[in-house]
């Protein structure tokens, strides 16, 4: 494992020497992500009791501690090279976003550090080499939330401002160095101990039948998507108090349309909703319904890419990019272009439907907690590309008319409906090697409950092809009412125009034959 991720760490090294474009940078950082990720989630916390929280916990903190190095190096190798006035304005420019980025990643590190000790060396199990290493990290980390503190308060050309970078470089390098020493370490938590079946599959027991208080009731927080949902709301609206204090408007039912899209988001992700998918497939159906199909929809009509470029500032001309210039660079990039195509999308929506549950696929997936997370976030992006290229209010690629676009949302509907009369129908199981394994006690019939899933699915499918379609008419009248009037506006302002008064007396000549 170490030699794979060491050799694509390479690649992806020459392949930002070659990278000329943010665009790239994005896909690279992307890239990267999944190779730190991936370790960690198949070490110590994708194990034991638990190990959902532990999953949901080691995946941000190993993005934030590997931002956290490779950003210090590349500060230090910035500094370097800043010989003259120009780059050291640039590298003052950078520090000053560099303490953003450490207070942010140190504020992620933090709770999920907490999260995992918590879990992988427990007071009563703490000792030996893991809890050494834990202390030292513990350690690491409160010099870094002090460096940081730090660079907040230093002017970003001091020279303390350098000698502080310096020291974050090697404290996250260290850190990181004992990160991968603990990963490949026996947790403590482990040791002399015996598991449910369910403890281990699913890092939790699932001791009753589902009724529906419990399923609203019984909550066990998704450290990655119910952290992304509360996220995205308040980030959403600390942009819509930013326009209200510089005095424009935004519209309540779009914003109205985000929140209930994140709420809906935390709900089905959190709630005993979230915790149920994982062991029975009829609710991995709900959940998979609206994170496809409901929640994009919601979150489509909130216009978040509008928002972003409306209540950021443009750099400027001679500016150093920001937050805004890159979400324009990635909105027209070639990747978007392909990705927003109404062919790609809703190719993408039937293949991934029908290639995950009727092959292998599935059954290796809902093995892992990783897996259901990935699952859950390919749900909610295919659905928001699909449903973007129908109903998108934000700046993108060309779309189609408004009739071509209800012509592919109706297109979708022959799949969808036999997709979930198929799985009814089925005498196989789908994960086989998962579901009869959890030893559910009130389970008695798992293909019945399957099929339960395909009924619900068929069912479902055509509930939000309701409200996309009142979504699609009324933003088609809007765009007809608009044409009209910049056609009034256009004949008061030239009423003599000889190209108008043809076509107004070609629409009465035709007027009059029809007669």
């Amino acid at each position: 494992m170490a030699g794979r991720v060491g050799r694509g760490g390479l690649v992806v090294a020459v392949l930002l020497r070659l990278s000329l474009s943010w665009n790239s940078l994005f896909g690279l950082a992307a890239v990267s992500a999944v190779a730190v990720i991936a370790p960690a989630v198949v070490g110590n916390a994708g194990e034991g009791p638990d190990h959902d929280y532990a999953t949901g916990a080691v995946i941000p903190f190993t993005i934030a501690l590997s931002l956290l190095a490779g950003l210090s190096w590349g500060m230090v190798g910035q500094r370097w090279r800043a010989t003259d006035s120009a780059s050291m304005a640039r590298y003052a420019a950078a520090v000053r976003r560099y303490r953003i980025i450490v207070g942010l990643c140190v504020a992620v590190q933090a709770p999920t550090a907490v999260i995992l000790a918590a879990i992988l060396a427990p007071p009563a199990r703490f000792g030996g080499v893991y809890g050494w290493l834990g202390v030292a990290a513990a350690v690491l980390l409160a010099g870094f939330a002090l460096l940081a503190w730090g660079l907040g308060r230093i002017p970003a050309e001091s020279p303390w401002t350098h000698r502080s970078v310096v020291a974050a470089t090697a404290t996250g390098t260290v850190w990181l160095g004992i990160s991968v020493a603990m990963a490949v370490q026996p947790a403590p938590a482990f040791a002399h101990r015996t598991y449910t079946a369910q403890q281990v599959f699913l890092g939790f027991d699932l001791p009753l039948a589902p009724s529906v208080w419990r399923l609203l009731t019984w909550w066990r927080f998704d450290i990655v998507l119910g952290s992304a949902a509360v996220a995205a709301a308040l980030t959403y609206l600390s942009g819509v108090v930013r326009l209200h204090r510089r005095g424009d408007r935004w519209s309540r039912w779009r914003t109205l349309s985000w929140l209930t899209g994140c709420g809906g988001l935390l709900l089905v992700t959190s709630s005993g909703i979230g915790a149920y998918s994982y062991g029975m497939f009829s609710v991995h159906m709900i959940v998979h319904m609206a994170l496809n199909m409901f929640i994009p929809v919601l979150l489509v009509l909130g216009a978040p890419v509008t928002l972003i470029l409306r209540a950021l500032e443009p750099a400027g001309r001679g500016g150093m990019p920001g937050v805004r210039e890159w979400v324009l660079s990635l909105m027209h990039s070639r990747f978007t272009r392909v990705l927003s195509n109404p062919l790609v999308a809703l190719a993408v929506f039937v293949v991934s439907l029908y290639g995950l549950y009727f092959s292998s696929l599935f059954d290796q997936l809902i093995r892992f907690h990783w897996g259901h997370l990935l699952m859950n976030i390919h749900f909610l992006i295919t659905g928001y590309l699909y449903y973007w290229a129908i109903i998108g209010i934000d700046p993108g690629p060309r779309r189609l008319p408004h009739l071509g676009r209800l012509g592919m949302l109706f297109a979708i509907m022959p799949f969808h409906a036999f997709f979930g009369v198929a799985v009814m129908s089925m005498n196989t199981l789908i994960g086989t090697g998962f579901y009869p394994e959890l030893q559910l006690g009130w389970m008695h019939d798992v293909l019945a409950d399957q099929r339960l899933g395909g009924t619900l699915a068929w069912i479902s499918g055509e509930v939000p092809v309701l409200l996309v379609v009142g979504a699609l008419l009324s933003q088609w009248a809007r765009a007809d009412r608009r044409i009209a009037v910049r056609g009034d506006r256009h004949q008061e302002a030239f009423p003599d125009d000889d190209e108008l008064t043809a076509y107004n007396a070609m629409l009465a000549e035709l007027a009059r034959t029809r007669r």
